[in-house]
């Protein structure tokens, strides 16, 4: 028996990120134009950095409140009665070390061995990951795709429950497919939860990203205290804080303790001079905000006229989120697409088999990136798709 053989299954077949391994083919290429990971080119804003040093120099290097400080709990609430006019305690709010981190808590919390989750598919491919490798089974419910864009049939959810199902996970705005649930969807797919007696996972990290009136719509425009929905979110994407690793769950305060105990046993707790730069975040960073995602907004807009001109690449205008998910006329093979396209065009893009049932025929471009660098690779990629 090898030393591999002797580990849990469900660890050996985690599988490798589709994302990372192009990243890893191209990162050291000499005039990369980086389009692949999640994640924009602006670094964190200067008040909220500033914020962080000042607790470090300041001696915040102890043990902290596992569940956040109160100063961000706080701030968290104030964060949810500006944008989606709630009043929520302090209690609600469990600080993690990542977005990603707060998925693995909600999926530690609702699922194990035994178990099935669903998802919508295409989907950013760690949730499925981090459900395998928590004993979870994960079930793909792909979205629907027309020339009225993308769209999620609920029956189609209500199809793939059955007895072992023990939660649905809802990403809205998506990514990849920047699909944006209405709120009659999200009516429905609540409706169905509180039928069967379903946990919902929220990850509405990207409610702000949103081109249309406001922000997206949310499962808290429509839900109760009472409903069995776990709220994941991130300082990643709002504020240029990726490399923080930094998050939060909203719930309810009943589950406090049930959290705080999973934080011990895992991370015991986040940095309290990172936390700090949170509240600095939370407080200060709206205007910030705004300025993202109208700069995303153009660059959108300029990356789908250049490849739409180009009379090859089929694709929806994302509602939400920054990434344009397109296949190209005659592509056969995304994931060889996108080693090609490092090796003849110089772009980072990920192939969408990283992404589940439903994406196999794509490609994803991060658009959230200075203009000049974007019209640059647009015009290179326009220059490849004449080679297939």
């Amino acid at each position: 028996m090898t030393l591999i053989d002797s580990l849990r299954p469900e660890a050996v077949a985690a599988p490798e990120s589709g994302i990372v391994a192009v990243v890893n083919y191209g990162r050291t290429r000499e005039g990369m134009i980086p389009l692949w990971a999640g994640e924009g080119d602006l670094p964190t804003p200067a008040f909220i950095s500033e914020a962080a040093t000042k607790g470090l120099a300041n001696g915040e290097t102890f043990y902290t409140w596992q569940k956040g400080i109160p100063e961000l709990r706080q701030a968290l609430s104030r964060y949810y009665l500006r944008h989606f006019g709630k009043n929520f305690a302090e209690e609600e709010f469990i600080a993690t070390g990542s977005g990603m981190h707060a998925i693995q808590l909600a999926l530690a919390a609702v699922a194990g061995s035994g178990d099935e989750v669903v998802y919508l598919s295409p989907a950013w491919p760690n949730f499925a990951a981090a459900a395998g490798v928590s004993g979870a089974t994960p079930v793909a419910v792909t979205l629907d795709q027309s020339g009225n864009g993308w769209s999620c049939d609920v029956g189609k959810i209500a199809a793939a429950v059955t007895p072992r199902t023990k939660a649905l996970f809802v990403n809205t705005p998506s990514n990849p497919t920047g699909w944006t649930a209405d709120r009659e969807t999200l009516q429905a797919i609540l409706d169905l939860a509180r039928e069967k007696g379903l946990w919902i996972i929220a990850d509405e990290i990207y409610a702000l990203f949103h081109y249309g009136h406001g922000r997206a719509p949310s499962f808290l425009d429509i839900s109760t205290a009472e409903d069995r929905i776990l709220f994941v979110n991130s300082f990643s994407k709002n504020w240029a804080m990726t490399g923080w690793r930094i998050g939060w769950i909203k719930t309810h305060p009943d589950l406090q303790q049930v959290f705080e105990n999973l934080i011990q046993y895992s991370t015991s707790g986040v940095a309290q001079f990172m936390q700090r730069g949170a509240v600095a975040a939370l407080d200060h960073g709206d205007g910030f905000i705004v300025e993202q995602v109208e700069r995303a907004r153009k660059a959108r807009n300029m990356v789908c006229n250049i490849l739409g001109a180009t009379g090859k690449a089929r694709f929806t205008v994302p509602q939400g989120a920054f990434y344009l998910f397109f296949t190209v006329d005659g592509l056969t093979d995304p994931r060889r697409a996108a080693f090609d396209i490092v090796d003849k065009a110089n772009v980072g893009l990920a192939p969408g088999t990283a992404f589940g049932p439903g994406g196999e025929a794509f490609l994803r471009l991060c658009f959230h990136r200075r203009l000049d660098q974007l019209e640059e690779a647009a015009h290179r990629l326009a220059k490849w798709m004449k080679t297939v």
